[in-house]
């Protein structure tokens, strides 16, 4: 009788161990986001201040930014962790057109390109003769102009620009021209594969800004229209939550940074998912071989995660 009843009580404890196996297998595997399986990895640590991660398909390298350590950093799945090289509080990170690395400098007040034989080139550090606050995010449109953020969070001099505003660079002429200036700190941006949009993260208003109407209002992604000239045209749609970096998907969901989550809005500006990581992350971009390793910097580390769809890469991108 005690034999039988070990035995059945051992059946029971077996049976609801494999129902709790398979109850976590399903819940590993139940965000439509992820990949069957995957889990958010942390890749390095020890760093003060992750940002601006943008992926080198030719180096199968990742780099991005630690800001107060005036680094930015490389890693790889063979090396791990390394210094790439020194900078002047770089931000955000993109690839132009043809592969180089275009920085926003915080401490530079700059947007500097890393040409392929390492040397640095200044593209731009003011608009009409005045200093630029603290460039913080890029991004590159197929016809080769830049187009970036300029709020203060960076900025340790007098600001010298009234606003914190959105530019539009072109690297072959110099020009730089304002495309946004309602925005209270414009953080973030991106362009839809197709350029028919533009989205530019804010995080919201502070009394960092020069002008006491902008300290209010509330963080914030904007969906712009724009046409095939470069114009900017309506808002389409705004979503009522702020982030930092924000990057696209083939499909063109919108992957943006709040909180200790990695938020994805559809291309309606509707939820889909969200993604947990262990830190707050900062920013985050896509990479690998097949563009479906989702890298993370989230404060002080930098992870990764297996994703379904791949990102998508600039319009006339050559890499």
């Amino acid at each position: 009788m005690i034999h039988h009843r070990l035995s059945k009580a051992l059946t029971t404890i077996c049976g609801c161990a494999l129902v709790l196996l398979i109850a976590t297998a399903r819940a590993d595997d139940s965000n439509p986001l992820l990949e069957p399986g995957s889990t958010v990895k942390k890749l390095a640590g020890g760093m003060k201040f992750t940002e601006g991660p943008a992926w080198l398909p030719n180096a199968k390298k990742l780099i991005f930014s630690d800001i107060p350590n005036s680094n930015i950093m490389q890693w790889t799945e063979a090396d791990g962790l390394s210094v790439f090289r020194k900078s002047q509080e770089s931000n955000g990170n993109i690839l132009d057109l043809q592969g180089r690395i275009v920085s926003c400098q915080h401490a530079g007040r700059n947007l500097v390109r890393t040409e392929a034989n390492g040397d640095i080139t200044v593209l731009a550090d003011k608009y009409d003769g005045k200093r630029f606050n603290s460039p913080n995010d890029v991004a590159v449109r197929s016809d080769g102009t830049l187009w970036f953020t300029d709020p203060s969070w960076g900025l340790k001099e007098k600001a010298e620009i009234p606003g914190h505003w959105v530019f539009k660079l072109d690297p072959k002429s110099g020009k730089v021209d304002p495309v946004i200036k309602d925005l209270p700190m414009p953080n973030g941006i991106v362009f839809s594969s197709d350029e028919s949009r533009l989205y530019v993260a804010d995080t919201g208003g502070n009394t960092r800004h020069p002008d006491p109407a902008f300290h209010k209002l509330p963080a914030s992604i904007h969906c712009y229209a724009i046409d095939k000239d470069g114009r900017l045209g309506k808002t389409i749609f705004v979503i009522k939550q702020g982030s930092d970096g924000i990057r696209l998907d083939v499909k063109g969901n919108l992957y943006t940074t709040h909180g200790n989550k990695v938020h994805v809005y559809n291309a309606d500006g509707k939820l889909v998912g969200q993604i947990e990581v262990p830190e707050n992350p900062a920013n985050l971009c896509f990479g690998g071989d097949d563009f479906k390793t989702l890298f993370i910097t989230a404060r002080t580390s930098l992870y990764s995660v297996r994703v379904k769809v791949a990102g998508a890469k600039p319009k006339g991108a050559n890499w």
